[in-house]
């Protein structure tokens, strides 16, 4: 005797919506019902996602999202001369959002990572510096992730920049706001101390 399941048609909905990040079978399967369930949300889902995919691309500057050639942060002449390398063009809004940086972006689409086979030539490298033999900045700032992969990234960034007239600083490393000592590890402990500043700064 068959036992009862699904379609196949929903059991390929469900297949699909399971390679979202973060989301599990069950919610997975919630998912497609309510999308089976509630025809006119799931219509104007599917109108929306294509709609986005049709008009939202890359900035081919800094690579943050755009419906133009060169988004609008690029597009803004009043932005400070310095720049600040992210990973990934999500890492942009918080910085952003933050209100502490008043500069221009420049993500390289992931960091290096030996395990996962991508290399140099895979990161927007070639548009970075393409970016710093047209503009001079006064500084770059290097605000990636502080995990093997993202230190590798920011070792090999310093290496690469080493040769040109230009500042490059990475982001301070330590305590958290909010959080105690006895929370914080041994790295973050001595990352801390190594960039402390002067208590009248700030």
């Amino acid at each position: 005797m068959k036992s009862a399941d699904y379609p196949e048609p929903f059991r390929a909905l469900v297949r699909e919506l399971r390679r979202l990040p973060g989301v599990g079978p069950r919610s997975a399967e919630r998912m497609a019902l309510w999308a089976l369930e509630d025809g006119e949300r799931s219509s104007a889902l599917a109108e929306a996602l294509g709609e986005a995919r049709a008009k939202v691309r890359h900035c081919a500057e800094c690579g943050f999202f755009s419906m133009t050639e060169v988004c609008d942060l690029c597009a803004d002449d009043d932005r400070e001369n310095i720049l600040c390398v992210v990973e990934r063009a999500t890492d942009i809004l918080p910085i952003e959002r933050s209100g502490a940086f008043r500069g221009h972006y420049h993500a390289l689409g992931g960091r290096l990572s030996p395990l996962e086979h991508i290399g140099p030539e895979d990161l927007r490298l070639e548009q970075l510096t393409s970016r710093l033999e047209r503009h001079v900045f006064s500084e770059v700032i290097l605000a990636l992730s502080t995990d093997v992969e993202g230190e590798a990234t920011s070792n090999y960034l310093t290496q690469l920049l080493a040769s040109r007239a230009v500042r490059v600083t990475r982001l301070a490393q330590g305590v958290p706001a909010g959080g105690g000592l006895e929370h914080a590890d041994e790295l973050t402990l001595a990352r801390a101390l190594a960039g402390r500043r002067w208590a009248g700064e700030g």
